[in-house]
């Protein structure tokens, strides 16, 4: 997110901000009357959309231009769990648990699919990409939902393949290594995060069956993917940006800390449920060059959200 609010930035690119919120209406599904500024039959053109929705392509695709590029990113459903149940852990359906080997163990005491936030606690995957996730795991299910998601996305990225990801991106959009450089942001403390013993993971697996089949189908996807761009370029480009990542930081930061540590407190990510999100103080004095862009990389997504929101409004305001 952060990349593509820094490409619109420095590239004067509109983007489809969510109408008063940090988010298109979540977790309702995406409707295009969540954008602000939209209208049925309107002449307005947004390049970039990119906040959190519970996604509907028959809604975005009435927001956003016939050729626009679609991707998105998955992540392991193992530890994508054991971090859902840290952020929102006062959330309905992990409030009384003990911990989530408890939640598993008793997840039918625990979980109401009615509930209006059960989705934290139950193939979030399937329902951010507008799934059912009560839905069936059945073979036919399963390939339709594959089928569907390699339709309408022109690249599925993978989390723990983070970089490799972002080369396929650089690739695919004909972008620079500047365009792709980041910071790890959102990153919790290590003290929030817990291992789960091997047992835990299986049950995890089995509680988000069609979280964990989405995700083994289009990780496989994308090693293909890797496999025809090349191995041998692939690791030389990883190598590149990370060299280039490293240069930056040397550049840029004066480390990662506590948010009790902050020196600039207008850099304070969001803290959310048990976990601590780590922030960056950036080195004093930066040369002039690299103030803006250093500043933008650790700027959290709420914040600079905020600032490109006002930015845009600006523009369109009569003088």
């Amino acid at each position: 997110m952060n990349m593509l609010f820094r490409h619109g930035e420095f590239n004067n690119l509109s983007f489809a901000f969510p109408n008063g919120n940090s988010h298109y209406n979540f977790p309702n599904l995406f409707s295009a009357s969540y954008v602000e500024g939209y209208s049925e039959g309107g002449n307005k053109t947004f390049n970039i959309m990119c906040h959190h929705m519970h996604f509907k392509f028959t809604e975005v695709e009435k927001v956003m231009p016939s050729d626009t590029f679609y991707f998105t990113i998955l992540r392991n459903p193992i530890t994508q769990m054991e971090s859902l149940f840290t952020y929102n852990k006062a959330s309905e359906p992990f409030r009384n648990a003990k911990s989530l080997e408890d939640f598993l163990k008793n997840s039918s005491a625990f979980y109401h699919a009615n509930a209006r936030d059960s989705y934290v606690a139950k193939n979030l995957l399937t329902f951010d990409l507008g799934f059912d996730p009560n839905g069936l795991g059945t073979r036919k299910n399963l390939k339709l939902t594959w089928q569907t998601i390699d339709t309408i996305f022109d690249l599925v990225l993978i989390t723990e393949y983070f970089d490799e990801s972002l080369i396929l991106l650089k690739e695919a959009l004909c972008w620079s290594y500047e365009d792709i450089l980041s910071f790890p942001l959102n990153k919790r403390s290590n003290t929030t995060k817990k291992a789960l013993s091997l047992e835990a993971q299986d049950k995890v697996k089995s509680w988000n069956n069609l979280d964990w089949q989405i995700y083994v189908y289009f990780n496989n996807s994308f090693w293909k993917l890797v496999e025809k761009f090349g191995w041998e370029r692939m690791q030389r480009e990883v190598n590149k940006l990370r060299m280039k990542r490293d240069e930056m930081a040397k550049i840029c930061l004066q480390g990662e800390v506590d948010p009790k540590q902050l020196q600039d407190k207008s850099l304070m990510p969001f803290q959310s449920g048990l976990a601590r999100i780590l922030g960056y103080n950036l080195k004093p004095g930066l040369p002039t060059t690299f103030e803006l862009l250093c500043k933008r990389l650790v700027t959290p997504e709420l914040q600079y959200g905020s600032l490109l929101h006002d930015n845009q409004e600006g523009k369109q305001t009569p003088s």
